[in-house]
């Protein structure tokens, strides 16, 4: 746009006549054709709209009375394949997903994909997996508990160990 003679030549009256039109053409897609209705429109002064008007209708296109800036319509146009893609996109992925959730979700899974042997085994808002306390012995004062130790028996079986807040604990009745 500023590369264009037209574009460079504007007063910098013209220069916002010229955006004010643009900006109203990319929200209602077109402008009257009538410099008095552009002059309500845009809150300014009708002569001046109409002294500046032919300055930047190189810009524009006119059909049926309305104005309309090409460059931006064929913009809009862009974003609106691009959004169209991205919705087919999310629609087919979307499709997978659910597929492949009715396809597994025969039986209970673990982050493995794999079904756990006793689903009715696991307690209910777990952290992770199976869950036993390892020691119920209080730190002392001097030393701030942070929380307690709990084994984790992960998909490999081996017992691991994670740190609870005080206030899981709390609220799970630890």
């Amino acid at each position: 746009m500023m590369s264009r003679f037209e574009y460079r030549t504007l007063t910098l009256a013209q220069r916002g006549l010229l955006y004010s039109m643009r900006l109203e053409c990319w929200v209602n897609q077109f402008l009257p054709d009538s410099p008095e209705i552009i002059a309500r429109m845009l809150g300014f002064d009708r002569a001046e709209i109409a002294a500046d008007l032919p300055f930047v209708m190189s810009f524009f296109d006119v059909q049926n009375g309305r104005i309309f800036a090409s460059d931006l319509e064929a913009y809009r146009s862009h974003l609106n394949s691009i959004r169209e893609r991205q919705a087919q996109g999310g629609k087919a992925g979307a499709e997978k997903t659910n597929a492949r959730k009715s396809r597994t979700g025969k039986g209970v899974r673990g982050k493995s994909g794999k079904p756990t042997a006793n689903p009715s085994s696991e307690p209910t808002g777990s952290p992770a997996g199976n869950c036993r306390v390892l020691s119920t012995v209080q730190p002392s004062p001097a030393q701030p508990r942070e929380g307690s130790v709990v084994g984790v028996t992960g998909d490999s079986g081996v017992l691991s160990e994670i740190t609870l807040s005080p206030d899981w604990e709390v609220d799970h009745g630890l």
